[in-house]
């Protein structure tokens, strides 16, 4: 299982280390981080991320990163590799955009789960969402003193497909994966519930059909992790295949990020 780690002003923050591979390897801890944005960093955080981090890799849009800016920190590498080529409406967080999904989906809890199925589809049948993806695999077979770590906004969606694919490739169990992706539930419950509350007061009543809906929107859902994975068997024929004609990794590869990231 994941560590979350301690840090005061990062959200959904969890070191991939400890999880335990089909083979009874593990992932190395201090080596593979993934979070929400960093836009607001506390002093303490800005040491925290001194000590233990060699690369931050941001995977928001232009757009995202415009509105809340990072503070770079001397010693770390930043690489900026946005993984939808503009704003998406409901996987990147560009206010008014979101506040318009909200308000076309508010009612319809079915359709707006069907909708991030839909947007989970899209990024695994997107060759510029490949190379991007492929691009951050270039980093993480560099061999790094300190981790890497990788962030969107929410930490949820563009994170956690990276975070999926890359304990797919080092043999983690796949029902270890979705448990480890529906984890991002327990870290971001505020936000779904600041926005409940938020159109509860608005209506001047409590709607469980509209926090039905929003929970779909903003949280995390097995069935959009399913719908990633099948999505890219049902193009490639297996995940494996995808590693290799999507990532564009060789088995050499692979097999130095399980040297890079495994232990025994």
């Amino acid at each position: 299982m994941s560590v979350k780690l301690p840090y005061e002003t990062i959200r959904n923050i969890r070191d991939l280390g400890g999880e335990i591979t089909g083979d009874g390897r593990k992932i190395r801890s201090g080596r593979l981080i993934r979070s929400g944005q960093m836009p607001e960093l506390s002093e303490a955080d800005r040491k925290s991320l001194s000590d233990s981090v060699s690369v931050v890799v941001d995977f928001r849009t232009d757009m995202e990163r415009e509105l809340k800016p990072e503070e770079e920190l001397p010693g770390i590498e930043y690489h900026h590799i946005s993984i939808v080529g503009s704003f998406t409406a409901g996987i990147s967080r560009e206010g008014k955009s979101d506040k318009e999904l909200l308000g076309a989906l508010l009612m319809k809890p079915a359709e707006a789960k069907a909708y991030m199925c839909k947007m989970y589809q899209s990024i695994a049948l997107s060759d510029y969402a490949y190379s991007q993806y492929a691009s951050f695999f270039r980093i993480l077979l560099e061999d790094h003193e300190k981790a890497v770590l990788w962030h969107c906004t929410a930490g949820k969606d563009r994170a956690g497909a990276a975070a999926a694919m890359i304990e797919e490739i080092l043999g983690i169990p796949r029902q270890v994966i979705v448990e480890e992706y529906l984890r991002s539930n327990q870290y971001l419950v505020g936000e779904d519930r600041m926005v409940t509350e938020l159109v509860n007061k608005e209506t001047g009543m409590e709607n469980p059909v509209a926090a039905e809906s929003i929970r779909y929107l903003l949280g995390a859902e097995q069935e959009y992790i399913e719908t990633f994975f099948g999505t890219v068997d049902e193009r490639f024929g297996s995940f494996e295949a995808f590693v290799h004609e999507g990532l564009r990794l060789t088995e050499a590869e692979v097999e130095t990020l399980k040297k890079l990231y495994l232990t025994d």
